[in-house]
């Protein structure tokens, strides 16, 4: 492999960079970067557990309560599926109660979604694209997810073949198997299940490139080996700590946890972004950075699948 250098060193800059943001913001210190680009526009996070999305999905849909192990994993595939905590908050306060396998209704919540969609407001969060299809009998996409959710949980028991996964992998392809959940969606989703108790899987297991990593490791690469994608983003993994020292960057983890696979795969897609602005010439086809940075005040309390045993003292 061959990479560029400019952009390959820059793929490690973001990630130390946005880890310090990510730090700064928790310890009230600004600016919070001197880096134009970042103060600019939004970026994930360097860990994706550390994005606000994925905090909601840890704290309040997997971990509010103690869930029977198909509630849990319902919770999982659903939120994920709308990818939006301001529509979940919603629907739970109309149902007056979490959602869980006992009164999940399609009719029920299909109108709650309605409503709320009347109003102006959006139900879905934009970070996926997400397919529908009129496998479900409905031009409705949030009715056909609301019944995907009612066949594989209710109906066929599905559900059940999903939790008897004994790998990240096979959990993979279990959800890839269902429709409308397409390559990148289905390890999204096994992800956000493996944070919760049912599963013990190493992140760095299985690994899958979506598109926005694909474009990034085209950019930080000038030669790849004929490696695939997912290959590229495990040896980042593995030399981590060797390019961080290498390139004089210092990187402060969160809490002693390494950098996974989901979370190096998710820093090629965030460089492929940094180098819209910053290497223009690298053409893709996506030429600039949609969502500018806005402000947000309010503080999150940051909290871990417990399985991982982080010190949280070490955040501050």
């Amino acid at each position: 492999m061959k990479p560029r250098p400019e952009t390959f060193y820059t793929y490690w800059y973001f990630a130390a960079e946005r880890q310090n943001i990510f730090f700064n913001k928790i310890n009230h210190i600004t600016p919070l970067t001197q880096d134009p680009i970042l103060q600019q526009y939004k970026f994930c996070n360097t860990y994706r557990a550390s994005d606000r999305v994925s905090q909601f999905l840890i704290k309040e849909v997997i971990y509010s309560h103690q869930y029977d192990p198909i509630s849990t994993a319902m919770r999982v595939i659903l939120f994920r599926l709308l990818n939006k905590c301001e529509t979940w908050e919603y629907v739970e306060s109309q149902l007056g109660e979490p959602i869980t396998i006992r009164n999940f209704s399609v009719d029920r919540i299909a109108k709650i979604l309605t409503k709320r969609k009347e109003k102006g407001k959006a139900i879905y969060g934009n970070a996926f694209i997400l397919a529908s299809t009129e496998k479900y009998a409905s031009h409705v996409k949030h009715v056909n997810h609301l019944r995907l959710i009612e066949e594989i949980c209710l109906k066929t028991k599905y559900i059940n073949t999903i939790l008897s996964s004994t790998s990240l992998k096979q959990l993979y392809l279990y959800l890839h198997s269902l429709p409308m959940i397409g390559d990148f969606m289905a390890y999204q989703l096994a992800i956000d299940l493996n944070y919760s108790d049912l599963f013990q899987f190493d992140e760095d297991d299985f690994t899958i490139a979506g598109p926005g990593a694909v474009r990034g490791i085209a950019k930080c690469f000038l030669d790849t080996g004929r490696k695939d994608s997912e290959y590229i983003i495990q040896w980042m993994v593995d030399h981590q700590e060797e390019l961080f020292n290498k390139y004089n960057l210092h990187f402060k983890s969160l809490c002693n946890r390494r950098l996974h696979t989901i979370d190096c795969q998710g820093l090629f897609c965030e460089t492929d972004k940094y180098c819209r602005v910053n290497f223009p010439h690298l053409a893709s086809n996506r030429v600039r950075i949609k969502t500018k940075y806005l402000t947000n005040n309010e503080e999150i309390q940051y909290f871990y699948p417990p399985k991982w045993h982080l010190d949280l003292s070490l955040l501050t």
